[in-house]
């Protein structure tokens, strides 16, 4: 397993985010997580890249114990991140924001300019890399945030709703895009509420409810468990096929 959360608890204050979360990502998998607003999803993601403190429990990487460890750390050990709402360097271009991430790996500022074409090719936002960041649409910046993160060269790479905000076209061209980024020596973890994304990208989804794990499975199992469609999906999804 690449990544293994063992008995994860997080709390601020009187609450409980994260509820002994126990979750294992195989390597090489499209991974899902799912559940309410508030049900943990991006709290699991700050505690994997060392953005919160765990209050309890460990995450292990690759079976070392990334716990308490800085983000810098972690991402140097190989995990990459999106965040919900992207915050770029909007005085930059969008090549110098790729730029800025591929130094955790560069050696100079030749090799990061080459890692961050690539990258941006490789995302085909390469028409952009010269267009300050104020001047590019939601989906660029989509694109870009999805860029930044790939510019750390992640062997586990989180996406955090990437698609919230697309219109239906834009999230056809994303699923594609994610689906291109699929290799066996990329893992991605995704958080996202539109379920035909969920459902048509990942191997296995957990679903999370007031920071506890409610269910686990392949994603058809998971569409058609009486708890999973009482917590979150509804009616609609229980005659899936």
């Amino acid at each position: 397993m690449i990544l293994q959360s063992h008995d994860l608890v997080k709390s601020f204050g009187g609450v409980t985010a994260i509820n002994h979360l126990s979750l294992e990502v195989e390597k090489g998998t499209v991974f899902g997580i799912i559940g309410p607003n508030g049900s943990g999803k991006t709290t699991f993601f700050n505690l994997v890249t060392g953005m919160f403190p765990v209050t309890s429990g460990k995450v292990t990487f690759n079976g070392r114990n990334i716990t308490g460890l800085r983000p810098h750390q972690i991402a140097e050990l190989g995990i990459g991140r999106t965040f919900q709402i992207p915050a770029p360097f909007t005085k930059m271009t969008v090549l110098e924001n790729v730029m800025v991430s591929t130094f955790i790996r560069a050696s100079s500022l030749r090799e990061s300019r080459k890692m961050a074409w690539e990258i941006l090719e490789r995302i085909r936002l390469d028409e952009k890399g010269n267009t300050l960041v104020a001047n590019v649409t939601l989906e660029d910046r989509k694109r870009l945030e999805l860029a930044r993160a790939l510019g750390t060269k992640p062997s586990l790479l989180l996406l955090d709703e990437v698609m919230a905000g697309l219109t239906p076209s834009e999230v056809k061209g994303a699923i594609e895009l994610i689906r291109s980024l699929r290799t066996g020596e990329l893992t991605i973890i995704v958080v996202e509420h539109i379920m035909d994304v969920i459902l048509s990208l990942c191997d296995r989804i957990a679903v999370l409810d007031y920071g506890e794990k409610i269910a686990e499975d392949v994603p058809d199992q998971v569409v058609n468990n009486k708890e999973v469609i009482r917590a979150y999906l509804g009616d609609k999804y229980s005659a899936r096929n």
